[in-house]
């Protein structure tokens, strides 16, 4: 059987930069049961004046609205100040570093798994000698995508390390992956962007890339038109919906 060929929307660009958690690796929940536990500890420490402040943090819905794709001090100084007045420096510090803590001990505890249909359009893409880049605010990035076998896939690899020594802005600025698409030698408007988060697809759209994708994991009420409206080209709920038969593929 002839093997499924990437969608003509996603040929038709000479580049792909992926975002990573919760795009090629399940790594996001572990972000999320992290930033819970620092989050619901501060919480509990700490309780904000106003009773409404002091309900738990959702793994859902506080994530994707104020974590997911940021930095951790950005998505930690987001939390708190949506629960309370503007968190201090060190406070902000203090909560990122625990979760950086608590997601390092989950993930070389349980590791990483990479999603099976994003596997299969990662490498319908390299059959098809489409450059590819990983790009993620997490300084574990590389470790992930390793520990999940995915790291191979990828031509260049941009994570919160370089993005701290690079001094690159979190997302929504686009530099993240603008620096993807440069170490590919690719233009923004010849590159396509696959990410989960908000933040993220309004970061690709900013940046001015050919196509933005967005993987909408969760599937929840409004979660896809949220993500339309962030400037998403195009919403999937998994990576796979993206290949397709190869006459399906060839142009007309």
């Amino acid at each position: 059987m002839t093997a499924p060929v990437p969608d003509p929307r996603l040929r038709a660009m000479r580049a792909v930069v992926c975002d990573t958690d919760g795009v090629v690796t399940d790594t996001a929940r572990l972000h999320a049961a992290a930033w819970k536990a620092a989050f619901d500890a501060h919480l509990r420490a700490h309780p904000p004046d106003d009773p409404a402040g002091r309900r738990p943090f959702d793994a859902t819905a506080d994530y994707l609205r104020y974590a997911d794709g940021r930095s951790r001090l950005d998505g930690a100084a987001a939390f708190l100040a949506s629960r309370g007045p503007r968190p201090s420096p060190d406070t902000t510090r203090a909560v990122a570093a625990e979760k950086e803590r608590l997601f390092t001990e989950r993930l070389r505890t349980t590791g990483a798994h990479a999603y099976p249909g994003s596997l299969r359009l990662l490498r319908a893409l390299r059959r098809a000698g489409t450059p590819l880049a990983a790009a993620s605010a997490s300084r574990h990035a590389r470790e992930a995508l390793a520990s999940a076998g995915a790291l191979e896939l990828f031509d260049a690899c941009v994570d919160g390390t370089d993005a701290a020594r690079l001094r690159l802005p979190g997302k929504p600025d686009p530099a993240l992956f603008l620096e993807s698409a440069r170490r590919l030698g690719t233009p923004p408007a010849d590159c396509a962007v696959v990410e989960d988060a908000l933040a993220g697809v309004d970061a690709a759209r900013r940046g001015g890339f050919g196509l933005v994708v967005g993987v909408d994991r969760t599937a929840g009420p409004g979660t896809a038109d949220a993500l339309r409206r962030a400037g998403a080209d195009i919403v999937v709920p998994d990576l796979a919906e993206l290949l397709v038969a190869p006459r399906e593929g060839a142009p007309s």
